[in-house]
Formats: structure tokens, C-alpha cells, sequence
């Protein structure tokens, strides 16, 4: 038996191969006219990658990797490494992402931890109610779960 492929007439049947060689192996392959929502989303999916990739790395205040991090610095390195810019702190990246309620949550997107208004703490939600995050002096980056209700999330665009 054998499997027919229809190629539109925009892709070379070269092209299409080379896509379906990416795609097949896990890849991922830039389209024409992709919204930016599926390009945020491939980043988001590098960025945890990046981050879960520092694993054991000891927490630093004000650090932003390679080797040592602080909660922001995590993200923003991870975020830098995919391609998107964050600010510094996780109170400023929190102003910069698209808020989005807990149902909405992906892989990648921002874990804002706060006490009133105020945002402490931030890491990469990784699913399962879990996130990559360099929690505090004396620890390392690690895979956690989320240990209170009181977080909110966000989309970098």
C-alpha cells in the first residue's frame, strides 16, 4: 500500500519533503501567513525546553544564566533563547504578557505568583500543575509543583 501526498501548488515537492523530514522527527516548520499566536507558541514550547534543560543550575539573586539564575532571570533567559524579549523583573514581565486564566494555560507560559497586587515570584508553567522555576538562595532550577492558589498566568507574545 502506498501513501499519497497532495502538495500545494505553493510548496516545491522538495519543500514539502524537507517539511514533512522536520515534522516526522519533531521539527517544526515556519509556514507562510502562520498566525503570530502558532509562532508564540513554538516559542513558548523552546523556552520550557531551555529552561527544564537548566535543571540543577544554582539559584543566584540578579543572575540571568547561563550557569546561575534568580526566578526572572530564568525566564528571560529561556524567553532570550527562543527568540522573545522579557523585561527584567517578574513584575515587569507580568505587565508585558497577555493574561490568561488558569484554563488556558500552555507550556511555557508564565507563572506570576503574588501577594495582593504585588508580583514576588515567576516561573514556566510545564503542565500538569508543575512549573520550571529557580525558586530561592540555597536551591537550584527544578520542576515543581504550584503550591498555592494565588498565581496568575500569562502569554508572551
Amino acid at each position: 500500500m502506498s501513501a499519497h501526498i497532495r502538495i500545494p501548488r505553493m510548496f516545491s515537492r522538495a519543500s514539502a519533503v524537507s517539511a514533512l523530514t522536520v515534522a516526522a522527527v519533531g521539527g517544526t516548520v515556519a509556514t507562510p501567513g502562520c498566525p503570530p499566536e502558532a509562532e508564540a507558541a513554538t516559542a513558548a514550547a523552546k523556552a520550557l525546553r531551555i529552561a527544564a534543560s537548566k535543571k540543577g543550575a544554582p539559584y543566584k539573586y540578579g543572575a540571568q544564566g547561563p550557569g546561575r539564575f534568580d526566578c526572572s532571570g530564568l525566564t528571560l533567559y529561556a524567553y532570550k533563547r527562543a527568540g522573545k524579549r522579557l523585561p527584567r523583573t517578574a513584575a515587569a514581565q507580568y505587565n508585558r504578557t497577555r493574561h490568561i486564566k488558569a484554563g488556558s494555560r500552555k507550556g511555557g507560559d508564565l507563572v506570576f505568583f503574588h501577594s495582593g497586587s504585588g508580583v514576588y515570584h515567576v516561573g514556566l508553567y510545564a503542565g500538569g500543575g508543575r512549573i520550571w522555576h529557580a525558586p530561592k538562595t540555597g536551591t537550584v532550577v527544578r520542576l515543581e509543583r504550584i503550591w498555592t492558589k494565588k498565581v496568575w498566568y500569562g502569554h508572551v507574545r
